[in-house]
């Protein structure tokens, strides 16, 4: 299921939030791009009629560890933002992870996991812009 939100920004730009469920396919380590950025990527399978589709999302910064918490196998919702950036005259687009969570239906969580409590951010917790001039 894909669904997606327009939200207004203090900075007047428009700003679209997705969720998607599927399994967890595959986890990577955290990769420190530069002294000061980190990135994580991880890759979600999710069913498209009969043919299964292999979408990967990249997880920055303080929200690397986020991905701590489940296993390869299990069933994820995943909480993101379409990011596009030119660079040297190339264009690139990233899928910025920003929450994961537990799909419905799915077993109970592992040990330190998002439980959907009060405390858990929400869409009003997603992260700024931020405009580091990045190739990716």
């Amino acid at each position: 299921m894909l669904s997606g939100k327009v939200v207004l920004t203090h900075q007047l730009q428009v700003m679209t939030s997705f969720e998607i469920e599927g399994k967890l396919l595959r986890k990577y380590d955290t990769e420190n791009k530069t002294q000061s950025f980190q990135a994580r990527e991880f890759v979600l399978e999710v069913q498209d009629g009969n043919y299964p589709q292999f979408v990967k999302f990249q997880l920055v910064q303080d929200r690397c560890n986020l991905l701590d918490n489940y296993q390869e196998g299990e069933q994820i919702k995943v909480h993101f933002d379409l990011r596009g950036r030119e660079w040297q005259g190339k264009y690139f687009t990233n899928l910025n992870a920003w929450r994961l969570e537990k799909a419905a239906g799915a077993p109970s969580s592992p040990a330190g996991a998002p439980t959907g409590s009060p405390d858990f951010p929400s869409a009003a917790d997603e992260p700024a812009e931020d405009n580091q001039d990045l190739p990716f």
